[in-house]
């Protein structure tokens, strides 16, 4: 009789949200990604409003300035957004890891029970083995004692005819 592990259905059902969890992981990654994306594009924005403000017409300065407070507005802004986004990351990277840890457990409980059920199967089969080797030593024994009593009424009779 093959392998049967009892908690084989916990064990699938906690591999899938292991993997659905990756699969959040993978988005919230990507996400932090992005506002890093968002963050560079913006950064190169003010660089290059500040190297046009340098080739301007001093009439313009004003309107350059506040377009650069407004870029630096949302710098903040995008730098608070890939904060929450790396927050949300983190979470989902320590949830990623609990599950994870229920996964080994289940499959550190699967792989003990193999070894026992393995252990067990020897057993019995040895069991089996000494059980047969019993039977054939007593029909071995039961044999020797047949032949030595038909050599003795053998002897018996040579006996009586002589």
């Amino acid at each position: 009789m093959p392998f049967r592990y009892r908690l084989q259905k916990v064990l699938e059902f906690r591999i899938r949200k292991k993997e659905e969890q990756l699969l959040v992981v993978q988005k919230a990654q990507q996400a932090v990604l992005e506002a890093e994306e968002n963050i560079r594009k913006n950064e190169e924005e003010i660089r290059t409003t500040k190297l046009n403000m340098r080739q301007a017409d001093p009439m313009m300065y004003e309107a350059f300035d506040k377009y650069l407070v407004h870029l630096w507005e949302k710098a903040e802004q995008l730098e608070e957004i890939r904060k929450e986004k790396q927050r949300i990351l983190d979470e989902e990277k320590a949830k990623l890891v609990k599950l994870e840890q229920g996964v080994k457990v289940l499959e550190k409980h699967k792989e003990k029970n193999k070894e026992a059920y393995i252990a067990e199967e020897k057993a019995a089969e040895l069991k089996k083995y000494s059980e047969l080797g019993v039977t054939r030593y007593f029909r071995q024994s039961q044999e020797k004692a047949e032949e030595e009593e038909a050599i003795l009424k053998q002897l018996e009779e040579l006996d009586r005819g002589s």
